[in-house]
This record gives C-alpha cells, sequence and structure tokens, in this order.
C-alpha cells in the first residue's frame, strides 16, 4: 500500500473515531432538554445504558468477522447500523424508541475503535504507529474539548435532534474514504462462523451488564433476587459458551490465545485498569461537588488536566515505547497511577485545591502511559489472523472492567454514606436526626442540587459533605488496590532484549522474516500453540 493511501486510510480511520468518541460527549449535553420534550425522566439513565451494553457486546464479534472476511467490509457495516441508529435516535417521538434507537446505535458503535485501531495495526509498523498515538490522541482531545460545547450549541440554536443528525455526514465521509482508499485481498475461501458461541457470548455478556447497569449505585438493587437471578443466569450461558468454543472449528474467541502470556497479562491488567478508569472518571466530579462544595461547572473542569496529561502522555509514550519496549513503560504507567489514587484517598476537604490537580495529572499520566502501550503489545504478540479479535479482546476487557467499577464502587459509595450517616445520627448529634440521615442516605441530591443545598443549615450540610469525603475515599482505596493488582500483573509480562525491540520496530512485511528469525526465544517465552506457529510461519 503506498504512503498516501495508507494515510488516507488513517484520515478514515480517525473520522469514525471522531464521531465515536463525540457520541459520548454531546448527548449528555442535551439529555436534560430531551427530558423535557420526550418526558420519561425514569428512564433517563438507560439512554446511555443501552449504547453501553450492545456497543460493549458486540466487541469481540465484530473483530473475529474482521479476521474472517477483512476489515474494511466490516467497517463499513458497523458505520452503517452507527448512522442508522444515530438518525433513528434524532427522529425519536417517545423515551422508549430513543432507548430501542440507542442501542441500535451502540451495535455499530461496537465495530469503530477496535476495528479501526486493528486496521492501523494492519498498514503500519510499531515504530510507525507509536509516532501515531499523536493523531489518534489528538481526537479524543479535541473531541471532549468541543463535544460539549457543540452539543449545548446545537441544543440551544437548534433542537436537540441535531445533536445525533451532526454525525450523519462525518460518519458517511468516513464510510466513503474506508471505501475507496483500504484495499484488501479478496476471501475466496467460506469460513465457518461460530453462530453459538457469537450468541451465547452477546446474550450472557448482555445480562452481565444489565444487571450492573442495575444495581449500580445501590447495594439493594445490586443484591435483590431478581438482580442475582441475572446474574446466575448471566454465568451460566458463559459456562455453556466457554464448553462451546472448545469444540467449536474456529471460535468466535479462541481461547488458545490466552496461552500467549502477552495477550492474557494484557487483558488482566486492561480488566483492573479499566475499573480504576471508569471509577476516576465517574466518582471524582461527584466527590468535588458532594464533598468538596464545588459548582457543577467546577466538577467537570477537573477532569480537564487528567485527560490532558492522558493525551500527553499518550504521546510522549510512544516514542518512549520504541527505546524500552513495553514491560518498563507499563510498570512506570501503572505505579503512577496506582500511587494517583492512593494520594486521592488522602485528599482532605481543607487541603488546598491545588493537590487535587495534581493527583488528577498523576492519574491522567498512568492511563496514558499504560492503555495504548498494552493495546500495541497485543498486537505484536499474535500473527495477523488473529489480529481483530486480538484488539478487541483489548478494548471488551477495559469496557467490562468499566461496567464492574461503576457498579461495585457505587454501591460501596451508598452503603459508606448510609453507615456514615447513621453512626453520627445515632450519636445524638442536634443536626442530623436518623429520620434525616435515612434520606439522606437514599437520596443524596442535597449535596448536589445549588437549591437543595443552599435550604440546608451550615452545620447539616458540613456533615454530610465530610460523610461524602469519608465514603468516597473507600472507593479511590478500591482503585488504588486494583491499580496495585494491575501493576503486579505487569510484572508478568515477557522481558524484551534491546535486540528484540529493535526487531519490533521493523514488524512490518519487510521486517517479518527478520522477526521469525528470532521468534523461537519470544514464543518460548510466550507459549503459544502449534497452530499459532504453523499460522505464522503460514502468514510470513
Amino acid at each position: 500500500m503506498s504512503a498516501k493511501r495508507r494515510w488516507a486510510v488513517t484520515a478514515g480511520v480517525m473520522t469514525g473515531m471522531f464521531i465515536a468518541a463525540l457520541e459520548a460527549t454531546v448527548v449528555g449535553t442535551a439529555m436534560p432538554t430531551v427530558i423535557a420534550s420526550l418526558g420519561g425522566l425514569n428512564h433517563y439513565s438507560w439512554v446511555f445504558s443501552a449504547y453501553l451494553v450492545t456497543s460493549t457486546v458486540t466487541v469481540p464479534v465484530w473483530g473475529k468477522l474482521s479476521d474472517l472476511y477483512g476489515r474494511r467490509l466490516f467497517y463499513q457495516i458497523g458505520i452503517g447500523i452507527f448512522l442508522l441508529g444515530t438518525l433513528l435516535s434524532g427522529l425519536s417521538n417517545s423515551m422508549t424508541q430513543l432507548i430501542i434507537f440507542r442501542a441500535i446505535q451502540g451495535l455499530g458503535a461496537g465495530a469503530l475503535i477496535p476495528l479501526g485501531m486493528t486496521i492501523i495495526g494492519d498498514i503500519f509498523t510499531l515504530e510507525e504507529r507509536a509516532k501515531m498515538q499523536a493523531y489518534f490522541s489528538g481526537v479524543w482531545g479535541i473531541s471532549s474539548v468541543i463535544g460539549p460545547v457543540v452539543g449545548g450549541f446545537l441544543t440551544d440554536q437548534l433542537s436537540w435532534r441535531w445533536v445525533f443528525f451532526i454525525n450523519l455526514p462525518i460518519g458517511v465521509l468516513a464510510a466513503l474514504i474506508m471505501g475507496f482508499a483500504l484495499k484488501e485481498p479478496k476471501v475466496h475461501a467460506r469460513p465457518k462462523i461460530d453462530y453459538a458461541g457469537a450468541g451465547l457470548l452477546m446474550l450472557g455478556i448482555s445480562l452481565l451488564m444489565l444487571a450492573m447497569v442495575e444495581g449500580g449505585g445501590n447495594v439493594e438493587a445490586l443484591f435483590a433476587t431478581r438482580n442475582l437471578l441475572i446474574f446466575g443466569a448471566s454465568i451460566g450461558l458463559l459456562i455453556i459458551f466457554a464448553l462451546v468454543e472448545k469444540r467449536a472449528a474456529d471460535p468466535i474467541i479462541p481461547f488458545e490465545l490466552f496461552r500467549n502470556r502477552m495477550v492474557s497479562v494484557s487483558v488482566g491488567a486492561g480488566f483492573l485498569s479499566g475499573v480504576a478508569m471508569f471509577g476516576a472518571i465517574s466518582f471524582i466530579p461527584l466527590f468535588a461537588q458532594g464533598a468538596l462544595g464545588a459548582s457543577a461547572t467546577e466538577a467537570g473542569s477537573l477532569l480537564t488536566p487528567l485527560m490532558l496529561s492522558w493525551i500527553t502522555m499518550s504521546i510522549v509514550g510512544g516514542r518512549i515505547l520504541l527505546k524500552t519496549g513495553y514491560r518498563p513503560l507499563t510498570l512506570f504507567g501503572f505505579s503512577v497511577l496506582t500511587v494517583g489514587f492512593i494520594l486521592l484517598t488522602q485528599f482532605e476537604r481543607e487541603t488546598p485545591r491545588i493537590w487535587l490537580y495534581v493527583d488528577l495529572i498523576l492519574i491522567g499520566t498512568g492511563l496514558g502511559a499504560t492503555m495504548l502501550t498494552l493495546l500495541i503489545a497485543v498486537q505484536q504478540a499474535v500473527e495477523r489472523t488473529k489480529l481483530g479479535v486480538a484488539t478487541s479482546l483489548n478494548q471488551f476487557s477495559r469496557a467490562i472492567g468499566g461496567a464492574f467499577g461503576v457498579a461495585i464502587m457505587g454501591a460501596i459509595l451508598t452503603a459508606g454514606l448510609a453507615s456514615e450517616l447513621n453512626k453520627i445520627a445515632q450519636s445524638g448529634n442536634a443536626f442530623l436526626s436518623p429520620e434525616q440521615a435515612a434520606g439522606f442516605a437514599s437520596n443524596p441530591n442535597a449535596l448536589i442540587e445549588p437549591q437543595a443545598k443552599a435550604s440546608l443549615p451550615p452545620e447539616t450540610l458540613e456533615i454530610l459533605q465530610n460523610s461524602m469525603a469519608t465514603s468516597i475515599h473507600r472507593v479511590f482505596w478500591l482503585a488504588a488496590i486494583l491499580s496495585a493488582m494491575a501493576l503486579l500483573a505487569a510484572f508478568l509480562l515477557p522481558k524484551q532484549t534491546a535486540a528484540e525491540v529493535q526487531i519490533h520496530k521493523t514488524d512490518g512485511d519487510a521486517g517479518e522474516k527478520t522477526l521469525m528469525a528470532q521468534q523461537t526465544t519470544i514464543n518460548a517465552r510466550n507459549q503459544p500453540s502449534a497452530s499459532e506457529k504453523y499460522d505464522r510461519q503460514s502468514t510470513v
């Protein structure tokens, strides 16, 4: 592929990545207006949850299908489904319709990021990919900055429906660029599709996500009988899925991939870091509003230093990766991430606000040094024929980790807040009765809503804020522990010699034979199966 064509493909991937990133920010801005227009406040969260569930469960399936039939076809199909859901969402006349159409949108969104990164892994060498992190990080940075502004402008000046419609021309452009620029060899054989495995996986993960979404933020809901039955059904389906995959001719998720230590460690560490990442993004603004008394604008702006340090470290880390290899950079990233969360647990209401920004910069630096490093490590550890499913597993593990994190941390927060308030009320405090403690524990909006906060006596407000701070500290301790576990897991990553790092820098077609000449040592370390060795030699 010529240099011009490769850069055209890159532009198509970045355009698709932009609409996926933009979608995550513009919709939230418009939702209050959507509720006023369509009603259905009690279903508010499902506008986001429906998208999250379907965009997560389809990721491994998209990756496997792209390995079987080619990247371009399923990348364009994914964009098509995403745009169909986007159009229908903008035309919704009820909250039920919007939730259904958001689920359709999520089905397509599951293809955009993993298949885009897989395509980049196909056409660029490691050195080129590491240097290109600036472009991909820039896409996320720009979307995180302009998304809320664009969403607010369109909602105020035109209509909330344009929050969805704006993605249509951008998505069509991405599909056209990819159709003209990306050329792949035709697939003449008829691969066997593991329909049973795909169905069981999607149904099992859907039930698991449903249970976590329904139980997130509430201990009683999380451990309610109905939720436990959903959890049980999900575990049962996933066990059946594992049994089916062992007998499948070409499974959706080849378990032999996990014999490769680079893959298994990266996926496990990605899951743990996903819990920590979503915990930070979800609960740090709440900490600022509920415990520190910040406004909604101030709380939202706290994520800016986190995102900027994340993007900066992604760019710098790509260059460092070429000199040090995956393991040192990953160990550094998880170390900094763990320190950042530990420092957050020590942040009190009286602590100068500047130290909170320092903590967030550390967390962003840790995420930037690990996320893309683990992705590139996985892509380098597998054959081209399994690149799609391996890349999607990396994305999938983080998304599942994030869903677990929000559910478990939310339950810890509500349980801790109820315990703290009940303890104070039972001590005979004159400013907090047992009835008030129970009410605030079940509905702590008084710490968030300006009018409700202003109506509280200063002594009661201080009690609530201190209790919220103590409860969220427990959430940050969990994030710190999980980050430390990811750090320990990262020590299991295979070590690379200086020679191996240099070989991987030329991992494109021209350098493939050189890489294979010294692959024996690396393969022995990663323990791949005999079939993987055969596929690798056949590809060369």
